[in-house]
C-alpha cells in the first residue's frame, strides 16, 4: 500500500473531502490504521512530524554588526587619529560611546531569534494511533500521513487531521484563529473555500480538544501542517527598520560628510591661503573634527531608551528591543488583535430576556461584579423572581466551575458556561447550596447534533425537573409555555409566543451576543433517567441569555486616546464577521464603515489591498497569511504599524510589523518571541502609555541633536572664522576638545531624563518620512550656532583691544562657549515652548545638576594651576566672568525670543 504522490500537496482542500474521500486518497483504514512496515515507508518519505531548528546567527557575527553604521565608522576612525595623537582622554570618551553602544544592542538583541522554537515546542509530544489493528502511544514525532489518530477532551493535537468521526466534539483553536470560544467540530465535509476557523471537519497540530471524542486521520504532518505553515512563514518574514534607526543613518551619512567637508576646508584655508603650519593646522583639523563628532549621540540616545524601558516597565509594557521604545513613539496605526487585547478573553452574560423585561447586565469576565438594569435602572435580583429563576437554571444545568485565587477567578469547563456561573453568582446565588439542595441524577451532554443539553434533579421534597439550556430555535421547539412575573411576584404559566421569543433572540444575535435558552419542565418524582424522548414536548421557556466576549472597559477609552492622538486603529481578528463588527463598534472601530473578511482578502492583489486598506479599519477571518498582508499593505503606505496579538497565527505579522506587541498573561510563546514589546496585563490601555512615553522618548532625542549641532557647530565656527579672516586663534586645539569633553559628558546627558510633555498626546503623530533635521532644526541650529561663534569671537576680540593677555583672552572665549552651552541647555528642555517657568527651569532635576557640575569643571580649568599648564587657561576676574555670564544670558534671551515668533507664526497659520 503505497501513498499517492498527489498527498504531498498543501493546497489538498482535505475538509471539503468526505472521510471515506479522505481514507481512500491517503489509503489507511478507520479499523485497522496502518501497518507497521507502511508507517516506515511513509516516515522515510516525509520525516518526522516535527519541524525544523531554526537557522542562528552567530554571537559573533551579532556582535559585529552592532558597528555596522556610519556614524559608527566616522568616530572609530577619530578615535584611531586622537590616539595616534596621544589624546588619550578623547579616544577613551569615543571608544567608550561605541562599545556602549554596541553591547546593549547585543544584549537587547540576544533573545529575538527564538520565536521558531516556541512555535516547535507546541506540538504534542505522545498520540494515541491505530497501527496494524492494535491501539498504541508513539511518540508525536513519529505520525505519518493516514495514520488513525484517537482523541479525547484534554488532548493536544499532534497533527493535522481529517476527522472521521466526533462525539460531542469541541476545540480550542484561539491559537490559531483567535476565536474567544471552543468551536464545535464533526465529520461533515465543508465547502472547499471555507476559511481556516470554518472548517469543522478538521482539527489542527498545536490546538487543544476542549471536550468530547474524535477519531481522525493525519493528512499533514511537520513542515507541511497549519503550525509548519505558520513556522515557515514565519521564517522568511524580515523585520523592519525602526523609524529613528532609518533617520538616525541618514543623519549620520549627511552629518559624516558635512564634517569631512567642513574640516578639508578648514585645513586647505589654514595652510593655502593663510600660510598656517601645516602640522598646527592638522592638529587644529583633528580637534574640530572629534569636536563636530556627536560622540555623546549614541550614548545619549542608549539612555534615553533605557528610561523609557524603565518607564514603560511601571505601567506593564516590557520591551525586548529596545528600539521599539521610541518606535512606539512613531506609530500612526495600530492593528489589534481582538480576543484577549480588545475584549476580556473571558464570556460575558450581559442580557437576559423573560416574558415581562429585557435586563440588562453589568460587569465583564469572571469576576461576579456587577449589577443589573431595566431601561436603565438598576435592580437587585432579589426583586425579580423571574432572573432568580433563569439564574438558578443556568447555575444548575451547567459542568463549569469558577476559582477565585490570587490571580483572580479563573475558569474550568467551557467559557459560556462560565459565564452563565458569573450571572448566577451576580443574582446572589450559592452554588455550593443549590447544587446540594437540587442535586442532579442523570444528565444528557451537549452535542452539535441536538444542540442542547438537558439536566435531571430531585430536591428533598418529592419534586423532580428537567433543566434545558441550548440553541433558541431548538428549545423553542420543545416549550408550549413560558413563564410569566406579574406584579404580585407568584410566577404563572402561558401560551409561548414565538415571535416576542425569535424577535428577541434576533436583537440579541444583531449585537453579536451568543444566544442561549433556559427552559423547565416538571416530571414525576419517581424518575431517575432522562432519554431523548423525554425532551420531545412539554417545557415551560423561563428566558434567553445572551453572552459575548465584551470589550475591556479601559480598551474603549484607550481606543479613543489614541485617536485623539492621530493613531488609527484596526481591529484584524480570526472571529466571524458579525462579531467584529460589533465589538468594532462598541470600541468605536471603523463606525460606519465596512468590514472586510479573510475571504474578501483573497480576491484582492497587493496593490487593490493597499489601496483599500486605508479605509477599512474591522477586519475579519483573518488567517496568518492575510495579517501579514494587511502589515505589508499599510507599511507600503508609509504607516508606521504596531501589531497586537497573543497567537502562533499572530506570530509573523508580529515580527513584521514596526512594533509586535505581544500579550504577556495569555499569549503564547511564539507570539511573546516574535513581538518586540510584551503587554504584561494584556490590556490595550497599556498600548496607549507606551505611546505616550515612546512620544517623549523621540522628543528627547530631537532635543539634544537641538542641542548638541548648535554648540559643536559654534566651536567649529568659531575657529574657521578666525582662520578665514587672518585672526588670532580664539581657541587651541586642546580647548577645543576640552569644551567638547566637558559638555558632552554632562550637560547633554540630563535632556535623557526630560518627563513626556503635557501636549504630546494631542499632536498628530510624526510624518514617518519626516528627517530628524528638518527645516525647522536647520534654521535654529544655524543660528544658535552663529550667535554663539559671535558672542564668543566678539569677546575674544573685545579683549585682546583692550590690551588682555592672548591667554585671558582665550580663556574668556572658552568660558562663554561653556557657559552659553549651559543657558542654552535650559532652552533646549522644550523645542517650541518657552522655559520661562518654573516647570521650565526646574521641571527636570537633573538639569540644574549637571549645569552645576559642568561650572565646577570649568571654574577648575579658569582657576586650577595644573589645569593652567595643561591648557594654557588664566584665572578671570569678576568683571571678566560678569561678561561670560551676559554673553550666555544674550544666547538664552535670543533662543526664547525666536521661539516666541515661531509660536506666534504658528498661531497666525492656524487662524487662516
Amino acid at each position: 500500500m503505497h501513498l499517492p504522490p498527489s498527498t504531498d500537496a498543501r493546497d489538498t482542500p482535505w475538509h471539503a473531502l468526505s472521510a471515506g474521500e479522505a481514507l481512500q486518497r491517503l489509503q489507511t483504514d478507520d479499523r485497522h490504521g496502518l501497518a507497521h512496515a507502511e508507517v516506515a515507508r511513509r516516515l522515510a518519505r516525509f520525516g518526522p512530524n516535527r519541524l525544523p531548528a531554526p537557522p542562528r546567527r552567530p554571537a559573533w557575527l551579532r556582535l559585529l554588526q552592532q558597528f555596522h553604521n556610519v556614524l559608527i565608522y566616522v568616530m572609530l576612525a577619530a578615535a584611531t587619529v586622537t590616539a595616534a595623537l596621544a589624546h588619550w582622554i578623547d579616544t577613551g570618551v569615543l571608544l567608550g560611546a561605541v562599545i556602549v553602544n554596541a553591547i546593549i544592542g547585543f544584549l537587547q538583541e540576544g533573545k529575538a531569534e527564538s520565536a521558531l522554537d516556541a512555535i516547535r515546542h507546541m506540538l504534542s509530544h505522545q498520540a494515541t494511533v491505530l497501527r496494524g489493528g492494535e491501539r498504541q502511544l508513539v511518540a508525536a514525532d513519529q505520525l505519518v500521513p493516514g495514520d488513525i489518530v484517537i482523541l479525547a477532551s484534554g488532548d493536544k493535537v499532534p497533527a493535522d487531521l481529517r476527522i472521521l468521526t466526533a462525539r460531542s466534539l469541541r476545540a480550542d483553536e484561539a491559537v490559531l484563529t483567535g476565536e474567544s470560544v471552543p468551536c464545535d467540530k464533526d465529520e461533515a465535509a465543508v465547502a472547499a473555500d471555507a476559511a481556516l476557523g470554518d472548517r469543522r471537519s478538521m482539527l489542527y497540530s498545536g490546538t487543544l480538544v476542549a471536550a468530547g471524542t474524535a477519531l481522525g486521520t493525519v493528512v499533514a504532518t511537520g513542515t507541511n501542517s497549519e503550525l509548519g505553515r505558520i513556522s515557515t512563514l514565519l521564517a522568511q518574514v524580515q523585520a523592519s527598520t525602526t523609524p529613528l534607526l532609518r533617520q538616525i543613518a541618514q543623519f549620520s551619512r549627511w552629518l559624516a560628510l558635512a564634517i569631512g567637508l567642513f574640516v578639508l576646508a578648514t585645513f586647505a584655508i589654514g595652510v593655502l591661503w593663510r600660510a598656517q603650519a601645516p602640522a598646527d593646522m592638522f592638529m587644529m583639523a583633528v580637534a574640530l573634527a572629534a569636536s563636530a563628532i556627536p560622540e555623546g549621540l549614541p550614548a545619549i540616545m542608549t539612555i534615553t531608551l533605557a528610561m523609557g524601558v524603565r518607564r514603560m516597565a511601571q505601567h506593564n509594557a516590557i520591551i525586548r528591543h529596545l528600539p521599539a521604545v521610541e518606535t512606539l513613539g512613531a506609530v500612526t496605526v495600530i492593528c489589534s488583535d481582538k480576543t484577549g487585547t480588545l475584549t476580556c478573553n473571558e464570556m460575558t452574560v450581559q442580557r437576559v430576556v423573560t416574558a415581562d423585561h429585557v435586563i440588562e447586565v453589568t460587569g465583564s469576565g469572571y469576576a461576579p461584579q456587577g449589577g443589573f438594569l431595566i431601561g436603565g435602572v438598576p435592580i437587585t435580583a432579589q426583586e425579580h423572581p423571574a432572573l432568580q429563576s433563569v439564574a438558578q437554571v443556568a447555575l444548575l444545568c451547567n459542568d463549569a466551575t469558577l476559582h477565585d485565587g490570587p490571580q483572580g477567578w479563573s475558569l474550568t469547563g467551557d467559557p459560556t458556561e462560565g459565564a452563565l456561573v458569573t450571572l448566577a453568582l451576580k443574582a446572589g446565588l450559592d452554588a455550593t447550596a443549590l447544587h446540594a439542595r437540587q442535586p442532579r441524577i442523570d444528565a444528557i451532554p451537549f452535542e452539535s447534533e441536538h444542540r442542547f443539553m438537558a439536566t435531571l434533579h430531585h430536591d428533598h421534597a418529592g419534586h423532580a425537573v428537567i433543566l434545558v439550556k441550548g440553541a433558541p430555535e431548538r428549545v423553542l421547539d420543545m416549550c408550549n409555555a413560558q413563564r410569566q412575573w406579574p406584579a404580585d411576584g407568584a410566577g404563572t404559566d402561558a401560551p409561548l409566543q414565538h415571535d416576542y421569543w425569535r424577535r428577541a433572540a434576533n436583537d440579541c444575535a444583531a449585537r453579536a451576543l451568543r444566544v442561549l435558552a433556559i427552559a423547565i419542565k416538571r416530571v414525576p418524582a419517581q424518575q431517575h433517567a432522562l432519554q431523548f424522548a423525554d425532551m420531545e414536548g412539554g417545557f415551560t421557556l423561563l428566558g434567553l441569555l445572551g453572552s459575548m466576549d465584551p470589550p475591556r472597559p479601559e480598551a474603549v477609552a484607550a481606543v479613543a486616546e489614541c485617536q485623539a492622538a492621530g493613531v488609527r486603529v484596526k481591529m484584524i481578528t480570526g472571529d466571524h464577521g458579525e462579531t467584529a463588527r460589533a465589538i468594532g463598534a462598541q470600541l468605536g472601530i471603523g463606525l460606519g464603515r465596512p468590514a472586510l473578511t479573510g475571504a474578501e482578502i483573497e480576491l484582492l492583489d497587493d496593490a487593490a489591498l493597499r489601496d483599500v486598506v486605508a479605509s477599512v479599519d474591522v477586519f475579519a477571518r483573518a488567517s496568518p497569511e492575510h495579517k501579514l498582508r494587511l502589515v505589508q499593505a499599510l507599511q507600503s503606505r508609509g504607516e508606521v504599524v504596531a501589531m497586537t496579538g497573543d497567537g502562533v497565527n499572530d506570530a509573523p505579522a508580529l515580527k513584521r510589523a514596526d512594533v509586535g506587541v505581544a500579550m504577556g498573561r495569555n499569549g503564547t510563546e511564539a507570539a511573546k518571541d516574535a513581538a518586540a514589546m510584551v503587554l504584561t496585563d494584556d490590556n490595550f490601555a497599556t498600548l496607549g502609555h507606551a505611546v505616550r512615553e515612546g512620544r517623549g522618548i523621540y522628543d528627547n532625542v530631537r532635543k539634544f541633536i537641538l542641542f548638541m549641532l548648535p554648540t559643536n557647530g559654534g566651536e567649529a565656527l568659531i575657529v574657521f572664522a578666525a582662520i578665514a579672516f587672518g585672526l588670532l586663534l580664539p581657541l587651541t586645539a586642546a580647548q577645543v576638545l576640552w569644551i567638547n569633553l566637558v559638555t558632552s559628558s554632562t550637560l547633554g546627558v540630563a535632556l535623557a531624563f526630560e518627563p513626556a510633555e503635557d501636549d504630546v498626546m494631542r499632536r498628530p503623530p510624526r510624518p514617518p518620512q519626516e528627517k530628524l533635521l528638518s527645516g525647522l532644526f536647520a534654521w535654529r541650529v544655524l543660528m544658535v550656532a552663529v550667535c554663539m561663534a559671535a558672542a564668543s569671537l566678539g569677546l575674544f576680540l573685545w579683549e585682546l583691544s583692550n590690551g588682555a593677555a592672548i591667554e585671558t583672552a582665550r580663556t574668556m572665549a572658552v568660558s562663554a562657549v561653556v557657559v552659553m552651552e549651559m543657558f542654552y541647555l535650559l532652552n533646549s528642555r522644550h523645542i517650541e515652548r518657552s522655559v520661562l517657568s518654573r516647570e521650565g527651569l526646574l521641571g527636570n532635576p537633573k538639569v540644574p545638576l549637571t549645569i552645576a557640575l559642568c561650572a565646577l569643571l570649568q571654574l577648575g580649568f579658569v582657576h586650577l594651576p595644573w589645569m593652567q599648564a595643561v591648557f594654557g587657561s588664566t584665572d578671570l576676574s569678576v568683571q571678566e566672568w560678569s561678561r561670560v555670564l551676559l554673553a550666555g544670558l544674550a544666547v538664552f534671551t535670543l533662543a526664547e525670543l525666536e521661539k516666541a515668533a515661531l509660536r506666534r507664526w504658528r498661531a497666525r497659520r492656524a487662524h487662516r
